[in-house]
């Protein structure tokens, strides 16, 4: 017979494995039963009933700082930039208005026009005349006709140098970049200066020089040291005088069409008024006086056109002053006007 505890005392025996597939449908998790709305979840606390917040402790809680905000790399003193810095002068600014004139179109076709017409028309005159066409008039004649027409190009480069600035508002970035306006309209007026002075008297020279070699004789007389440097270097002042009374017209006006108008009336004006002038008797003396000093008659006396005129320096000087006095003012003008 068998007791109770011995029934208890023996091991149970485990399920065997069923073998195959199982058989009937597949077993589904027990659903849980649906929870009323006022019974809250285990795992969530009632509003009412959560804890109350407290403060973190007094070591715990970072010092908010009151003054400005510390730099990351003050301890590693300024900082150096890797590029030299140094002060700009004069000579940066030459540098650019170099880059600028000789970057740009109209330079080169205004004085190519300019060399053809000096060039062109000197030679074609020394090579249609003859040696007695010399008798009375040096060699370096030929020079005078291409320059009639020449210094209305150098007039025309010498506007657009500043206008052209102004008009595509490209003088703010000069400006900008250069803050001294001064030394900007200064480096304008050496750059075009030089570029017009040194194109017009090699051009010239070489016209000069060619009619020398073209006609000379027995009966023809040579030019003196005078009259060369007068149909050389003379004449290369005067149209790039000219030039330079252009572009201070033009930092002037700040306008290209209103500039070159100007700048046309200069030039032709004083050689066509004086012949309405000189028609009443007591306007005869401002007509002669200003058909003197007009470009045409100016240029005629420093090539010697004629014994009766002077050499053509006091009209070369008149220029000068004029000149002078048209650059204080767009100096004046340029520093008080905006942009």
């Amino acid at each position: 017979m068998t007791t109770p505890y011995q029934h208890q005392s023996q091991a149970p025996v485990p399920p065997q494995a069923p073998q195959g597939p199982p058989q009937g449908p597949p077993q589904t998790a027990p659903q849980m039963p649906p929870r009323a709305p006022h019974q809250a979840a285990p795992h969530q606390i009632p509003p009412h009933q959560a804890a109350p917040h407290h403060p973190a402790p007094q070591a715990y809680q970072q010092p908010v700082p009151s003054g400005p905000p510390s730099q990351p790399y003050a301890g590693m003193g300024p900082y150096t930039s890797p590029i030299p810095v140094r002060r700009t002068h004069l000579g940066n600014a030459l540098a650019s208005e170099w880059t600028k004139i000789k970057s740009v179109r109209s330079t080169i076709w205004t004085l190519g026009v300019m060399v053809a017409l000096v060039i062109g028309i000197g030679l074609l005159v020394a090579a249609t005349t003859n040696d007695t066409d010399y008798h009375t008039v040096p060699t370096t004649l030929p020079g005078f006709f291409g320059t009639l027409l020449g210094q209305l190009c150098v007039v025309t480069l010498g506007v657009l140098v500043i206008t052209s600035e102004y008009g595509t508002g490209m003088i703010r970035t000069t400006l900008t970049a250069s803050p001294q306006r001064s030394r900007v309209l200064t480096a304008k007026a050496l750059v075009f200066f030089t570029l017009s002075f040194t194109t017009t008297t090699v051009s010239l020279a070489l016209v000069a020089y060619a009619s020398m070699g073209m006609h000379g004789g027995p009966d023809v007389p040579e030019p003196t040291g005078d009259e060369i440097l007068g149909a050389t270097v003379g004449a290369g002042l005067y149209v790039s005088l000219l030039g330079l009374l252009s572009l201070a017209v033009g930092a002037i006006l700040r306008h290209s069409a209103g500039a070159i108008t100007t700048m046309l009336g200069v030039v032709l004006l004083p050689a066509i008024l004086p012949a309405f002038l000189m028609m009443s008797d007591s306007l005869r003396d401002l007509g002669e006086k200003m058909l003197e000093y007009s470009s045409p008659q100016s240029l005629a006396s420093l090539f010697r056109l004629d014994e009766s005129l002077n050499s053509g320096w006091p009209q070369l000087s008149a220029l000068a002053v004029v000149t002078a006095g048209a650059m204080i003012a767009a100096y004046a003008l340029l520093e008080k006007r905006d942009v």
